[in-house]
């Protein structure tokens, strides 16, 4: 719990410089331009991160999805004057390819154009700044049909020319471009475990039917793509549109606050190749130009290596790095003697991860992970500018107004940000995950919304939950004791 008079000004410090907002992805929000109806009125294509959520929806009742979700396509005007409200200074979107380019190259499609440019102009005509992710999953399924997606290198030019056209349509008003978010946890659930998009994996890791796959193999293949396609992008915008443009352009990570399970050295080294797999995978390529030595070690010839030429790119291609940040990982030594043409990255890792629970959906989140995240990535990572871009906390979706843990989650978690900040990190912003309720990945049974969303009902009414009051409070330096909460 805070004093109120320590939050005001742990608010003040927080803002000078960094941005305070809330993040929400195209499909999570409301597409209403894949699988139904929108198809037909926007002609956009489909994507596989909808054939996947179709294909693994568990919510319950079959009318919520994510062509509708909180119906963000309809209702954006509405709930761009709840951040302003609420009094948000930004607002982090991603783009979906499949709108933009409905056969995932050639034909530009111009009500998806229309689309975001509504978008981007009710934002900054409400004085919020747009920051736009280029890729959030959503991969148009013909180049999925066509070469295998991600698994081939014909992906790279493909992404690069469909960054071109963000760049080129959006990019005189969005000046904080994300060009891929999370690729490490894309390949994990995508590739390995088989219950994200793609569906792909292979038994006996696959936590899916794993019709198709091989995770021994391509969670590395789908790695090095990514990293390669945002070089690509990170290259294109800079030599044709960032000096114009004054824009900034960088990649977004999954990171968790990783510690050893015990104080075995065992363990201890355990958590230290964890780290290596679960961040250094993307991050040492990306501040280094390599992938981390004992993943070297561990792999064998099943990681690809880079040119001279691409490493050089890579250490260039970030002016900041995002990280979506929720929870701890705690890290036993698990070792596999089995030979590597028989181990899925896990076991490469030979390390067991464990999630510790004290919320509904299992997540362990005091606080002060935030701040050892920072500050390891201060220490190995050489303190790079960083935005927060998604941080929240999972409540049941029935919870209407009383997340009275929420709000002890954010403000927690803001206080550990701003140690940080005055220990040296150099965070420039903090979006909250997420304004209202979405259709989570795979469920809405648990969400993360500030607000609710009465899904029953035909306008999709938004109430503010504890956490939203809270919230806005916070911003606008109001009373922001978090005690008058917790017993709702």
């Amino acid at each position: 719990m805070f004093a109120v008079d320590s939050l005001a000004q742990d608010k003040e410090v927080i803002r000078i410089g960094t941005t305070i907002a809330v993040s929400a992805s195209y499909y999570n929000y409301g597409s209403m331009s894949r699988i139904g109806a929108m198809v037909e009125i926007e002609r956009s294509g489909p994507c596989g991160l909808c054939l996947i959520a179709y294909k693994f929806r568990n919510t319950g009742d079959d009318s919520v999805n994510g062509d509708v979700a909180a119906d963000g396509y309809h209702k954006y005007k509405e709930d761009i004057k709840l951040m302003k409200e609420t009094g948000l200074d930004s607002y982090r979107f991603s783009i979906s390819w499949s709108r933009l380019i409905p056969k995932g190259r050639g034909e530009i499609n111009p009500k998806g154009v229309g689309y975001y440019n509504n978008l981007i102009n009710e934002l900054l005509d409400h004085g919020i700044q747009p920051h736009a992710t280029i890729f959030q999953y959503d991969l148009p399924q013909i180049l999925e049909d066509e070469y295998g997606g991600w698994l081939s290198p014909q992906i790279i030019g493909d992404f690069t020319a469909y960054a071109d056209v963000c760049f080129r349509e959006f990019g005189d008003r969005v000046t904080n471009w994300t060009t891929l978010n999370e690729p490490n946890a894309l390949v994990s659930v995508g590739y390995d475990a088989g219950i994200g998009p793609p569906g792909r994996c292979s038994k006996p890791f696959g936590f899916a039917d794993c019709s198709c796959g091989d995770s021994v193999n391509e969670p590395y293949v789908v790695a090095h793509n990514c990293l390669l396609a945002h070089t690509s992008a990170v290259s294109l915008y800079r030599r044709k549109y960032q000096t114009k443009q004054h824009g900034l352009i960088g990649m977004n990570i999954c990171i968790n606050n990783i510690v050893p399970y015990t104080n075995s050295t065992e363990d201890i080294a355990a958590a230290k190749r964890a780290q290596a797999f679960y961040t250094g995978w993307f991050l040492d390529p990306l501040y280094y130009g390599d992938y981390p030595l004992v993943m070297k070690e561990n792999t064998g010839s099943k990681l690809p290596k880079f040119s001279q030429s691409q490493s050089k790119q890579l250490i260039n291609s970030m002016d900041f790095l995002g990280i979506n940040y929720y929870t701890f990982l705690y890290v036993k030594d698990d070792p596999h003697h089995a030979p590597s043409n028989k181990r899925n990255f896990r076991a490469d890792m030979a390390a067991k991860s464990i999630f510790s629970s004290n919320s509904t959906s299992g997540f362990y989140v005091p606080g002060y992970g935030i701040q050892q995240v920072l500050e390891h990535l201060k220490q190995f990572y050489g303190n790079p500018p960083i935005y927060i871009h998604e941080n929240g906390y999972p409540m049941h979706q029935d919870v209407v107004f009383g997340d009275g843990p929420r709000v002890e989650f954010l403000s927690e978690h803001l206080k550990n940000l701003l140690t940080a900040v005055r220990n040296g990190s150099n965070t420039r912003g903090y979006f909250a995950w997420s304004l209202m309720d979405l259709y989570e990945l795979l469920s809405v049974g648990d969400t993360y919304g500030l607000y609710y969303v009465d899904f029953a009902d035909d306008d999709l009414k938004r109430y503010p939950r504890s956490s939203a009051i809270w919230y806005k409070d916070f911003l606008k330096g109001r009373h922001t004791e978090t005690g008058r909460f917790s017993d709702h």
